[in-house]
């Protein structure tokens, strides 16, 4: 039995709750009966109404319309109250009350309403003994016979107020559940759109790079080209002309990613060298003077050359791979698998640690997990991530297409931006 089926809140709330509890009723009902030899016939008329539609009060709240009534109709005619009926008229009007049926202050009014009406029964039938007369008001003594109604009125007012505050409670966990919801998707909306720009961000400095030497080329091919035909150097001034431009428009478009993060132009804000897979050695130094203890494994032979934006997905994946390694598997050695492949570029990430936690984002402390995803995502790729195996440890594996990365266009509905 797990440990949460044992707190008394759980087992209130288990759907098996209203038949058990009405089937306990049902005998005690039984046994009140038999034990007290009961053989009026309007006792026993009113007693099954009191008990049996408790059983389906979760499904169907309005039973409490029929219990209650029920109960005090029951009471009218047995004055001492079986505790059967006690216990089935509280639970009666709880459901009500707790399920909104009635508007809470009708509630109060129709139970106190009641309760007067049972006790005035009770005094014209002669339930109290008077000696034969009829009871004045005003004299001595002559509200103690009203202390019925008094009680009865009491318990109406207990049952609805709790029931009311329970209401309340849950009303309230719900919206604090909603809340938190939002909130962590709101969070993940965020931390998602931050990481596209941060890769966009990115491929702006690769792309840049790129762009400008295509540009100084195409500019000096004009001077250190000899013998070149008048419509050969201004094909290449056009070509020059053309790359900057685009680098222009790049760093327009980039401004109002930069902007958002620093408030500054992004003019002045410095393009710094990308990281590839040959910056994977000071990484794993890195991670090694923090105290770590990491093994990197190829397998197949290296392309000459891949795409920068790959190398740099790559490199970004062990990166929050190790750093996640270190925030929640401290001390666990970590090894990092490389397998080149023509077409496909695999990787994994395996620690020895406790392994991942039973969360929707297991061991990530922010974002990180949907950062891989989002950069994996962007140049066709995948990231999975979970338990290394029964011993424990944890997981993270990737594969990034070489000639997607490298020859298809970026998707533009996948968050590319140039």
């Amino acid at each position: 039995m797990r440990p949460s089926t044992l707190r008394p809140t759980a087992w209130l709330r288990s759907p098996r709750y209203p038949y058990v509890s009405g089937a306990l009723l049902a005998v005690l009902a039984a046994v009140e009966v038999l034990h007290g030899r009961i053989t009026s016939a309007t006792v026993l008329a009113t007693l099954p109404p009191v008990v049996v539609p408790l059983l389906w009060r979760r499904r169907e709240p309005r039973t409490g319309l029929l219990v209650v009534p029920a109960a005090l109709l029951n009471t009218l005619f047995r004055p001492e109250m079986l505790l059967t009926v006690a216990v089935a008229g509280v639970m009666g009007l709880y459901t009500l009350a707790r399920h909104r049926v009635l508007h809470p202050a009708l509630l109060l009014g129709a139970g106190i309403a009641g309760s007067l009406l049972v006790n005035a029964g009770h005094l014209a039938m002669g339930v109290y003994d008077l000696g034969g007369k009829a009871p004045a008001l005003g004299a001595d003594g002559s509200l103690s016979y009203f202390t019925e109604s008094f009680v009865l009125a009491v318990g109406v007012v207990a049952t609805v107020g709790v029931a009311d505050a329970f209401r309340s409670r849950e009303e309230s966990r719900l919206a604090r559940e909603a809340a938190q919801r939002e909130l962590i998707a709101m969070e993940r909306r965020h931390a998602a759109a931050a990481e596209r720009a941060a890769i966009a961000r990115e491929l702006h400095d690769i792309v840049a790079h790129s762009v400008s030497v295509i540009a100084v080329q195409a500019e000096t091919a004009t001077y250190t080209t000899p013998d070149l035909s008048p419509a050969a150097r201004d094909g290449f001034q056009q070509i020059a002309g053309s790359a900057r431009s685009a680098l222009a428009e790049l760093r327009r478009l980039l401004t109002v990613l930069r902007a958002d993060d620093t408030g500054a132009d992004a003019e002045a804000a410095p393009v710094a060298p990308q990281p590839t897979l040959d910056s994977l050695d000071e990484l794993l130094a890195a991670h090694r003077s923090a105290g770590g203890e990491v093994e990197l494994r190829t397998e197949g032979t290296r392309p000459a050359v891949l795409p920068p934006s790959l190398e740099l997905t790559a490199y970004r994946i062990v990166q929050e791979a190790l750093t996640n390694a270190r925030r929640h598997a401290r001390g666990a050695k970590v090894t990092v698998w490389l397998g080149y492949d023509p077409s496909v570029l695999r990787l994994s990430v395996a620690d020895d640690g406790p392994g991942p936690a039973p969360a929707a984002e297991p061991r990530a402390g922010g974002h990180g997990l949907s950062g891989m995803r989002e950069r994996a995502s962007l140049l066709g790729g995948r990231v999975s991530w979970g338990a290394a195996g029964p011993g424990g440890g944890f997981l993270i594996e990737a594969e990034l297409p070489v000639r997607t990365a490298a020859d298809r266009p970026v998707d533009t509905a996948k968050g590319g931006h140039g």
